[in-house]
């Protein structure tokens, strides 16, 4: 790691004592983001969380994830789940559990929780998924694989994969191109190649 890189993301030694559930091998956390309780968290290889991120709750991200800046990831107790090559665009926020909104309770965490309804539901973000900038997604939606959601779009219903999505609430505006898989699995047998020859 070069002087630049230990300067803005946590080294090696520094991950560890954390204490994740899961900690892969090439994982970059930005020194300004905040990780709330390590132990419920998962990250797998290749993996980069930037900065000002906030990740909280029962979080599980694959390999070669990114979670560009300033995103959101508040999982709860149910889970968000981010597959393999799957990613964030910056300002993101995902949340698998809110307030009821529809007033037959009381919001916020200023009152006893007898007094409020808390919806909860996992989320999943499928191998190849991408989120544009600055979107949300509400908590039970599941980004079909492949599934491409664009900027400043609200996520409501799960998606089918391979498809790209816009708006508010997000609707399907067109298929996805699978070419990338091809890319993939080049990118993989390159770096088994680059892993066996060390």
């Amino acid at each position: 790691m070069s002087q630049q890189e230990k300067d803005r993301y946590y080294t090696r030694q520094e991950l560890e004592g954390m204490r994740f559930r899961k900690l892969g091998h090439d994982v970059l956390i930005s020194r300004t983001s905040r990780i709330y309780i390590p132990e419920y968290i998962s990250i797998d290889n290749f993996s980069i969380v930037d900065d000002f991120c906030i990740l909280s709750g029962n979080v599980e991200i694959g390999k070669n994830v990114h979670v560009a800046h300033g995103c959101r990831v508040i999982a709860g107790r149910d889970g968000i789940v981010m597959a393999d090559f799957s990613g964030l665009a910056f300002g993101v926020t995902i949340f698998a559990q809110s307030d009821d909104y529809g007033g037959n309770a009381l919001t916020n965490p200023t009152v006893p929780i007898e007094f409020r309804k808390i919806l909860r539901a996992r989320i999943e973000i499928g191998r190849h998924a991408i989120v544009g900038a600055g979107s949300v997604i509400v908590p039970g939606v599941i980004l079909g694989e492949g599934s491409a959601i664009g900027s400043c779009s609200m996520v409501t219903k799960s998606t089918d994969p391979w498809t790209v999505y816009f708006g508010t609430p997000a609707k399907k505006i067109k298929n996805r191109s699978q070419n990338l898989l091809e890319l993939e699995k080049r990118y993989l047998a390159e770096r088994s190649s680059a892993t066996e020859s060390k």
